[in-house]
């Protein structure tokens, strides 16, 4: 058995394991590719760093207000929708084949296209929001407005992902207590509130789960649309992880951002995994 096994094993090892233990060992180390023979060990020297330096928990709050606001948009407009598309309509096929396109389009393309969309002199939303006399402000350079852009930007592109999995969540629902609800007078808010919800909540946590640790990694919107700025405005900390490593060259420390990332995303995943659980128990 282990002969079949070992392929697999190998390749798991080779892009899984052994970069996860250089990234780890490399985090205890000064390691500069400017500075060959900086590849030595020195303790928890770059995490004590990283505790005191501001600019990194700047990266923290963007990247916090990052996922938080991506995956609840996504969340709810993917819920809804899947709601709304729950019907035998024959029409509805092709309404659903489009949502799937935002998914299916590489991520910098979708960041150049909505780069385009957010540029004042050629922006479609700016002209609109001139024939309407509103402000046309410059989305990708204000302090406020550039890290909204990157939000609806992420939203827009992977709400589909969400809406997939809650229409077939459903789609294979049991249709007993749906008939019995409907029979006992129930309306369409309460059998969605009592019924359909709960029904659908470990669906809920799978797919805020994938869109949560996937938001860790919003790297192309932000390299493409803003690069961080301005300022640090938009500098999420898988960016700042990059800006330390590959364009100061530290990548000791660039190890260390990564690892506590790793490390924050496995202890809040666990923790949504447990309330969640609890919940369910109560009920």
């Amino acid at each position: 058995m282990w002969c079949f096994l070992a392929p697999a094993l190998l390749v798991l090892f080779l892009v899984t394991i052994l970069p996860f233990v250089f990234l780890v060992a490399t985090s205890f180390t000064p390691y500069d590719l400017t500075k060959p023979d900086s590849l030595r060990f020195v303790g928890s020297l770059n995490y004590t760093e990283l505790v005191r330096e501001d600019r990194f928990w700047n990266s923290v709050w963007v990247q916090a207000r990052l996922s938080f606001w991506t995956v609840s948009l996504q969340l709810l407009i993917g819920l809804g929708l899947a709601r709304l598309l729950h019907s035998r309509i024959r029409a509805v096929e092709w309404v659903r084949a489009g949502f799937i396109i935002p998914m299916v389009l590489p991520p910098v393309a979708v960041a150049l296209m909505w780069r385009i969309f957010f540029t004042p002199d050629v922006s479609v939303l700016n002209w609109l929001l001139g024939l309407a006399g509103l402000p046309q402000p410059a989305w990708l350079t204000h302090p406020t407005l550039a890290l909204w852009a990157i939000i609806i930007t992420d939203v827009w592109e992977w709400f589909p992902f969400v809406l997939l999995i809650l229409l077939a969540a459903f789609q294979m629902m049991p249709e007993e207590p749906l008939e019995a609800a409907s029979i006992d007078g129930a309306s369409p808010w309460q059998v969605f509130r009592h019924i359909e919800l709960p029904l659908l909540k470990p669906v809920l946590v799978v797919a805020g789960l994938f869109r949560l640790i996937d938001s860790m990694k919003a790297f192309p919107h932000i390299f493409i649309m803003t690069a961080g700025g301005p300022g640090v405005a938009t500098e999420a900390t898988n960016y700042y992880a990059y800006l330390q490593g590959f364009s100061y060259t530290f990548i000791g420390f660039s190890s260390a951002i990564t690892v506590v990332m790793l490390a924050a995303t496995f202890v809040l995943s666990l923790a949504i995994i447990r309330m969640v659980g609890r919940a369910a128990d109560v009920e």
